[in-house]
């Protein structure tokens, strides 16, 4: 990278940094309570709702390993993007009523109201380590090695500040991280769309974007299945129609139905708020492929060919070895200086967009369903209490049986 490589990242990180502190002071006294901070009650707008699932959604893996997917197995991974619009759908019209109307503010809370306490202790537990130990480290770690093998700063100093810059995101509460995704999923898609457009413009022989994907689609007729068939050396990966039928489907409900890293953002919002925030985020995972599959079919097309623009030994391991991860890094290189910049701007917008928003997921987790019902009970036994009378109040045989339990 070069001097104007750089100069876009810092300017990148002025905006989304004065952008953070502009949300934080002009809704700072409309903060009240810790359910408002971490899930900025009615403060998201339906589309900062939607950019703000992507951006937490969209991360170095989703970068790297979904383009290695697309050189080694062509479009078909797109299917998980593609599948994911349709159960954000079915999670808007079914899911987010349930939550609403019930007022659920996490998931171990749903399964309190569903089974029991200590149902939900143990998931509040089981889901805090999981976010902490694989999620959390997993995105950092991926995250560092993306941006250190494009900007050649060592992978130590990555983890730093990639975790100071999420930091100072998270410290703001959902408020300023739903808003300041809007700027950070704009980088991702134009930073995307760029290096996408690049490597097609190259695939035409400089004609342009669409001849480019008419030439891909020609040249790399069998990275276009999107079922395979048991003779597909992939098959095993994504079996057939067996994946869009059963398998697909539990992991997508799980991840954007039942997760807190993900639901949590439209929590806060009334229904329609918190639907056309999750429509529009279906919306958004429908461009999703354009930008991280296409440009590992792509480098595939470039590869096989000869094309004199991207080394093979870019995608050599030390062992000499290919591996499929290293498409989308070996695609960047294409990229002139100042183009470059934008796309790391953007490869680190969606690497700090998901450790904010997992940050604030394992601090929601633990504040309201670990440490004020296990550790501070006296505290949540009297919010418990005010809630059932402001459940029975409107009922005047129940009053006294509210006052009595909140006694």
């Amino acid at each position: 990278m070069k001097l104007q490589d750089y100069i876009v990242f810092i300017i990148y990180f002025i905006i989304v940094a004065g952008y953070g502190l502009y949300i934080y002071y002009r809704k700072k006294s409309a903060v009240q309570d810790s359910k408002d901070y971490f899930l900025a009650e009615g403060s998201l707008t339906w589309w900062a709702i939607g950019a703000s699932l992507i951006a937490s959604n969209i991360s170095a893996e989703q970068f790297i390993g979904m383009s290695g997917s697309g050189f080694k197995m062509g479009l078909a991974i797109a299917a998980y993007e593609w599948m994911a619009a349709v159960t954000l759908i079915v999670v808007a019209i079914f899911f987010m009523p349930v939550y609403l109307k019930n007022k659920i503010f996490t998931m171990p809370q749903f399964l309190h109201e569903r089974y029991n306490g200590t149902v939900a202790m143990i998931m509040a537990i089981f889901w805090l380590m999981l976010y902490i130990v694989v999620n959390l480290m997993s995105i950092l770690y991926l995250g560092a090695v993306a941006i250190s093998g494009i900007s050649g700063i060592d992978i130590g100093t990555c983890i730093i500040l990639l975790s100071l810059f999420a930091i100072f995101i998270t410290l703001g509460g959902m408020k300023v991280i739903g808003y300041t995704d809007v700027i950070q999923v704009l980088v991702l898609v134009l930073g995307g769309l760029v290096a996408t457009y690049i490597a097609l413009d190259i695939i035409s022989d400089g004609q342009g974007f669409f001849t480019g994907l008419t030439n891909l689609r020609k040249g790399a007729s069998e990275h276009f299945d999107m079922i395979f068939t048991p003779d597909n050396e992939n098959y095993m990966d994504l079996p057939g129609l067996s994946v869009l039928l059963g398998g697909l489907w539990i992991a997508n409900l799980s991840y954007w139905g039942c997760n807190q890293y993900i639901t949590q953002r439209a929590l806060g919002a009334s229904l329609p708020t918190a639907r056309n925030g999750i429509l529009f985020a279906a919306f958004l995972k429908m461009l999703m492929p354009v930008i991280v599959v296409i440009p590992g079919i792509a480098v595939y097309y470039i590869i096989k060919n000869n094309i004199d623009a991207i080394s093979p030994d870019l995608l050599l391991t030390n062992s000499g070895v290919q591996d499929p991860n290293k498409a989308y890094p070996a695609l960047l290189t294409l990229l002139p200086s100042g183009l470059k910049g934008l796309s790391f701007a953007a490869l680190t917008a969606a690497i700090v967009a998901s450790l904010a928003g997992k940050a604030n997921s394992i601090a929601t987790i633990f504040t309201l369903d670990i440490y004020k019902k296990a550790i501070n009970k006296e505290d949540y036994g009297k919010q418990a209490g005010k809630h059932r009378q402001n459940l029975c109040g409107g009922i005047p045989a129940l009053r006294n049986i509210a006052s009595l339990n909140s006694g």
